[in-house]
């Protein structure tokens, strides 16, 4: 099974200077960003594109076509700004990291809850931001349109569409009613003039593990339909990948990767172009909150130890000031 990558692999070949790291996986980098932030409000708010927007979109774009880059997924400003300090090239909004952060469970908030924090993480960093937009809050076509067109006035780079039902989520939309869901997002990005990478995905392998061929097939359709990236939540064998990679190839494969298990120089070499995490990072933090937590309520202070210092928080944020 496909997991999580190491972050000592990670930073080891950074360190080194490989294709595969972090930032030198790609030849477009952080600073060719000018550093202007909103530093007053984070109000969701009608204003122009601002230039920076479009090289965020431009540099994103290109990521996607060739070698292989590390899409982290940042759960709020602070966690998306350390990211950026750590040289990462881009970030992915994550639905379960935000709605945990909120104390809600994944896909209770609404779009105007998302559309705020789309807005918050873009005015935040330099980095170009895919957006986790679940099923587009919206079952038919129009809906689904209308909504994009809001996401891509946040400012981000990039929005993934998936296939699972609003209100249903153990059930997808089927092939026909996915594809003109897709079609819809890519006109509504379209209609905008916007340098916006559409990212259809399919929730097929979460529901059944065994759907590798019904998930490949409608990740050909998406990509008929007009999606720029391709992405099966799920898919962890590497003949499947291998398999999902050629199916909809040229265009690029994200792969999600919640565990260890695997490096990101194995699935470059299986041919995939991106790899995001998901809530991992988040669950990761979290995790680290509820041990510590645990042995506190016990009477004792030792979960305590080994947390980053407040000092070098402090050294990180104050850049961004």
């Amino acid at each position: 099974m496909i997991d999580n990558v190491p972050w000592s692999t990670v930073k080891q070949e950074s360190q080194n200077g490989k294709t595969i790291a972090i930032c030198s996986c790609s030849r477009v980098s952080a600073a060719m960003f000018e550093p202007k932030f909103n530093r007053s409000t984070h109000r969701i708010k009608e204003i122009p594109m601002k230039e920076t927007t479009a090289k965020k979109r431009l540099a994103f774009r290109a990521l996607h076509k060739d070698g292989c880059f590390i899409l982290p997924n940042p759960w709020d400003i602070g966690s998306a700004r350390v990211l950026q300090h750590l040289g990462f090239s881009a970030l992915a909004s994550t639905s379960t990291g935000f709605a945990w952060t909120m104390g809600k469970p994944d896909y209770a908030m609404t779009m105007d809850n998302v559309l705020g924090h789309l807005r918050s993480l873009c005015d935040a960093t330099d980095l170009p931001v895919n957006a986790d937009f679940e099923s587009g809050f919206a079952a038919d076509p129009h809906g689904v349109a209308a909504n994009v067109k809001l996401a891509v006035g946040t400012g981000i780079a990039g929005v993934s569409i998936e296939d699972r039902k609003m209100g249903d989520l153990s059930n997808l939309y089927d092939v026909s009613q996915s594809v003109a869901r897709i079609q819809a997002a890519r006109s509504a990005i379209d209609e905008t003039g916007e340098d916006v990478i559409l990212v259809a995905r399919t929730e097929g392998l979460l529901i059944d593990s065994g759907a590798i061929t019904k998930a490949i097939d409608k990740l050909v359709a998406f990509a008929a339909a007009g999606a720029d990236c391709l992405y099966a939540p799920g898919v962890g064998k590497k003949e499947d990948i291998i398999a999902m990679v050629k199916a909809v190839a040229p265009k690029p494969v994200n792969v999600l990767v919640m565990g260890p298990g695997t490096t990101a120089r194995e699935l470059e070499d299986l041919g995939v172009r991106r790899i995001s995490v998901g809530g991992a990072l988040s669950l990761s933090g979290w995790g680290g909150m509820v041990a510590a937590s645990e042995k506190l309520k016990a009477g004792f202070f030792d979960g305590l130890g080994g947390a980053t210092s407040g000092g070098q928080l402090n050294e990180i944020f104050a850049k961004f000031e």
